[in-house]
């Protein structure tokens, strides 16, 4: 006798999808952070009455910052989420965004994600470039039409 397909269930095949896409997620995060900060390790300059030597510039391979930056927007208007974007990344100006994470809520919450990610450069250019990567992610628990957006940045020169 044969038994019916169970409904309600995700394949393995899906789960392994969604795993494998997790771990390629993870990997590139760990890949970007294992990179060590190239202005972390600069010699702090010792006092002297001489004339200050000029810094040395950095070298090397940019960094990402561990810890996002957040922020939400709702509403499906192109011009208002474009206007709510630039609104909230206002104090990150001058900043560059290297890797980009949207959850949109609810279950079409990919496709919102998805749609909020290519408004991204209209509402601050300069910060989300087109070498900005972007993933498109849902979360059922959070209401239809809102995104929660995550913006890990490359570090900044301190100095």
């Amino acid at each position: 006798m044969r038994r019916a397909p169970r409904r309600g269930r995700a394949g393995v095949v899906v789960l392994a999808g969604w795993l494998f896409a997790d771990l390629l997620l993870v990997l590139a995060l760990v890949s970007m952070a294992d990179r060590p900060d190239p202005l972390a390790n600069r010699p702090k300059p010792s006092p002297s009455h001489t004339k200050p030597k000029p810094k040395p510039s950095a070298t090397g391979p940019r960094s990402v910052e561990l810890e996002p930056e957040e922020f939400g927007v709702k509403g499906t208007d192109k011009g208002d989420l474009t206007a709510q974007i630039r609104k909230n990344t206002g104090k990150w100006a001058g900043r560059e965004a290297a890797l980009v994470l949207t959850f949109g809520g609810n279950h079409s919450g990919e496709a919102y994600a998805h749609r909020v990610n290519s408004l991204l450069g209209k509402g601050r250019p300069d910060m989300f470039t087109k070498k900005t990567a972007t993933d498109d992610f849902h979360k059922l628990s959070d209401p239809a039409q809102t995104a929660k957006v995550r913006v890990y940045f490359y570090t900044t020169p301190s100095g």
